[in-house]
């Protein structure tokens, strides 16, 4: 299997916004969006970001034999810290370390892009699959919280040094 990972380019937003969908209504307790909200929103703010790029917001795409088989968005803020959002692999393609070299090509093109960056992330505590990989590639837990009753959101920070 031929597997390539890069920033998404402008014409790839439409395919980005249909994998997005997709997360969302396979995995909602995931993502912090419902499903059916978001099929009511025209244009993703995700989506102006891949048709209007800029250092600060991209999102990079996994790729087998040209198909987009996964995604992965980083944005960062004003405290020179950026954050990992919408991490997804598509189910058929989920234990083949795609994840796994998905962010890692984020991680290693914000370093790129941002030498003394912190990076975070969030996972709930009932993707499992999900934390592991993330403590693996090096990340590590900085704060837990619960909201409404919900899983435990877990916050996770990354550094270069790592």
């Amino acid at each position: 299997m031929n597997i390539e990972y890069r920033n998404l380019l402008p014409d790839e937003s439409k395919v980005y916004r249909k994998i997005r969908l997709e997360s969302l209504e396979k995995f909602p307790e995931a993502f912090g969006t419902a499903y059916k909200d978001a099929l009511k929103t025209e244009k993703f703010r995700i989506e102006s970001d891949i048709e209007h790029q800029t250092l600060e917001r991209f999102v990079f795409g996994a790729f087998t034999n040209g198909l987009l088989v996964g995604i992965c968005a980083f944005v960062k803020d004003e405290n020179n810290t950026g954050n990992i959002y919408q991490m997804y692999i598509q189910q058929d393609y989920q234990g083949k370390r795609m994840g796994q070299g998905l962010i890692e090509a984020v991680l290693n093109e914000a370093y790129k892009r941002f030498n003394d960056i912190e990076i975070t992330l969030g996972v709930t505590s009932r993707n499992s699959k999900a934390y592991n990989l993330y403590r693996k590639i090096g990340f590590r837990d900085i704060t837990n919280s619960t909201s409404n009753g919900s899983a435990c959101s877990i916050v996770m920070k990354h550094t270069k040094n790592t």
